[in-house]
C-alpha cells in the first residue's frame, strides 16, 4: 500500500502563531503528533509520505501517487479539510478520515469513503485488517478507552523538524473534571490514562536522535490528572534525562489551576524542563464558574494562585471566556482587570461555544438556544453557535473591547511588566541558544523597536531586562514578538 497522510491547515488564528513564526523562520507551530502515530501502527512494509497543509502544497500529483489519503483535523481545520476530501474524491483516490473533528461531526462529510473515528488503537487494526481482505466497512467506531502504554513512538521521519518551532508528545488522555462546555471526557474519557516512564523516555530519545533541540509541548489535556504517579516516577525520570542530555529541551504543557496547591510538583515540574503552563481560567466571576461546573476554580483567590505558578518559575497562559449566562454586564472591564492584574500575557479570550455532545450542547439544545452556527473550534473568529443570555450586540461589543484593550501595546507591555516582577526562572541550566533565536532577537528590534507601534513600551523594559536579568530578558523578547502576532490577529485596526 502507498499511504499518504494529510495535516489540513490552519486559518490564522491567536493559536496559529502565524506572524511570530515569522521571526524565526519556521512554518508551523508544532508537527501533526496523531498523523504522525497513526503511521507508526501502519505496517512498516507499506510506503508512507506526509503532507502537512501548514508547511508545503499538496499536489496532485501526491495524491495520485497514494492508494488511501488519511486526514486527522480539528473543528478549526473544518474547511481545509474538506477542500482536501474533494480534491481526492476528484481525483477518484480513496479517503479514510478520524481524529477530533470526524469524531465529533463525521455527518458532514459525505464524500469519506471510510472512517476510523474514536482512538486509532481501537478502531485503526479492524479496519486494516478489513482492508488488507479488501473488506472494509465505511465506519469504525468505538467507545473504549485503550491503554496509550502499547502506544508506538511516532514516526517522526517523515517531517522535516527545520519547519516547526516545537516538537510535542503525549504523556496521558483524559481529565479527571467535567466542565460544560469541555469535550475532552467525550473524546478521552474521565480517567487519565499515562504512559510508562520508560515509553516516554524513549519518545524523548527518539526526538533527541532526531537532532531535535529546542521546545517540546506536552500536549495532554491536563499533564497533572494523575499527581502520583507524576511525583513518583515520571518527572524525577525527566530529570535524570534531562541533565544525562545536557539539557536539550524547554518544555510547555496544559494543567488545571490546582497545581498551584502542590509546591512539590511545581519545584519537579520545573526542574524537569517545564517552563510555560497553560491554564483553563475562563473568568474571575464565581457564578459563572458555578454554571459551567469549573470546581477547581471555584472557592479561591485565582490571581494568588497565578502569581504562585510565576513565583514557581513558569510562565502562565490562560484560557478565558465571556458570554456565560450568568455573566453581568461589568463582565468585560472585570475580565480586563483580572488579565492586567495577574500578569497572563497570552491571555486567550473566547467566546463561549457549544462542542456537538457537551453537557452545554444538550442544555442549550433542551432550552431551543442552539443556532445554525457550527461549532469553529477557532476561539477568537466572533462566532456563537447558541442564542446568548446577554443581548448579543452587547456581547459582542463587550468582547471587542477586551480584545482591543488587553492587546493595546501599553496594556500588553504593562502586562509583561507585572508578569516579570512576580516571575522567578528557574536556576536549573538552559540549552544552547540557537541561530533562529538569535535571528529572533534582531528582528524584534527592527519590527517592534523601530517600526512598531508600541515601540517607546518595548524599549523601556529592552533597556531595563537586558542588564537586570539574561532569563526575563529572553522571555521579553519572546512575549514581545508574541504580542506583534496577537496585535495583528486580534486588535481591530492593525
Amino acid at each position: 500500500m502507498k499511504i499518504l497522510l494529510v495535516y489540513p491547515h490552519y486559518p490564522d488564528t491567536f493559536w496559529s502563531f502565524k506572524h511570530a513564526l515569522k521571526f524565526i523562520s519556521k512554518k508551523a507551530a508544532f508537527p501533526p503528533l496523531g498523523l504522525l502515530t497513526v503511521a507508526a501502527m501502519l505496517p512498516q512494509d507499506w510506503e508512507k509520505k506526509l503532507v502537512d497543509l501548514n508547511v508545503t502544497l499538496l499536489s496532485d500529483k501526491d495524491i495520485r501517487w497514494a492508494d488511501y489519503v488519511f486526514i486527522s483535523a480539528m473543528a478549526v481545520q473544518r474547511d481545509s479539510a474538506k477542500e482536501v476530501v474533494s480534491r481526492c474524491k476528484a481525483l477518484g483516490v480513496k479517503t479514510v478520515a478520524g481524529g477530533p473533528l470526524f469524531t465529533s461531526g463525521y455527518e458532514e462529510f459525505d464524500n469519506v469513503n471510510h472512517f476510523v473515528l474514536g482512538e486509532a488503537e481501537v478502531t485503526l487494526i479492524p479496519f486494516l485488517e478489513d482492508l488488507t481482505k479488501g473488506t472494509a466497512k465505511h465506519m469504525y467506531q468505538s467507545d473504549e478507552r485503550p491503554d496509550i502504554g502499547k502506544t508506538p513512538i511516532p514516526l517522526w521521519s517523515l517531517i522535516d523538524m527545520k519547519q516547526y518551532s516545537s516538537m510535542n508528545l503525549q504523556y496521558s488522555r483524559g481529565c479527571p473534571f467535567d466542565c460544560e462546555f469541555c469535550d475532552i471526557v467525550l473524546l478521552n474519557g474521565h480517567k487519565p490514562r499515562t504512559k510508562s516512564k520508560e515509553q516516554l523516555i524513549s519518545e524523548l530519545d527518539a526526538l533527541y536522535a532526531q537532532g531535535w533541540r529546542g521546545g517540546v509541548f506536552i500536549v495532554d489535556d491536563n499533564f497533572i490528572g494523575n499527581k502520583k504517579k507524576l511525583k513518583a516516577e515520571i518527572l524525577p525520570a525527566f530529570v535524570e534525562w534531562r541533565k544525562s542530555k545536557k539539557y536539550p529541551f524547554a518544555l510547555c504543557t496544559e494543567a488545571s489551576i490546582n497545581l498551584a496547591d502542590d509546591e512539590e510538583l511545581m519545584r519537579l515540574m520545573t526542574a524537569a524542563g517545564f517552563e510555560v503552563v497553560f491554564i483553563g481560567i475562563e473568568t474571575p466571576n464565581e457564578e459563572s464558574l458555578v454554571e459551567c461546573a469549573k470546581s477547581q476554580n471555584q472557592n479561591r483567590d485565582l490571581v494568588a494562585s497565578v502569581r504562585k505558578l510565576q513565583e514557581f518559575g513558569f510562565e502562565v497562559q490562560g484560557g478565558f471566556i465571556v458570554g456565560f449566562d450568568s455573566d453581568p454586564e461589568s463582565i468585560f472591564q472585570t475580565q480586563i482587570d483580572f488579565i492586567q492584574k495577574s500578569g497572563v500575557v497570552t491571555a486567550m479570550v473566547g467566546l463561549l461555544n457549544a462542542p456537538m455532545g457537551t453537557k452545554l450542547y444538550r442544555r442549550l439544545k433542551g432550552e431551543g438556544r442552539l443556532n445554525s452556527n457550527s461549532f469553529t473550534g477557532s476561539n477568537t473568529d466572533f462566532s456563537l453557535n447558541f442564542v446568548p443570555k446577554m443581548n448579543h450586540d452587547r456581547l459582542l461589543r463587550g468582547y471587542r473591547n477586551i480584545l482591543d484593550t488587553i492587546y493595546s501595546p501599553q496594556q500588553y507591555y504593562a502586562r509583561i511588566k507585572t508578569f516579570l516582577g512576580v516571575y522567578k526562572p528557574p536556576r536549573s541550566k538552559a540549552g544552547k541558544v540557537q541561530l533562529h533565536q538569535i535571528k529572533a532577537f534582531f528582528k524584534s528590534i527592527w519590527f517592534l523597536g523601530i517600526s512598531g507601534k508600541g515601540k517607546r513600551h518595548y524599549w523601556r523594559l529592552f533597556v531595563s531586562y537586558l542588564f537586570q536579568s539574561p532569563p526575563k530578558f529572553a522571555r521579553f523578547i519572546v512575549l514581545s514578538i508574541y504580542g506583534y502576532h496577537f496585535q495583528k490577529v486580534l486588535v481591530t485596526n492593525t
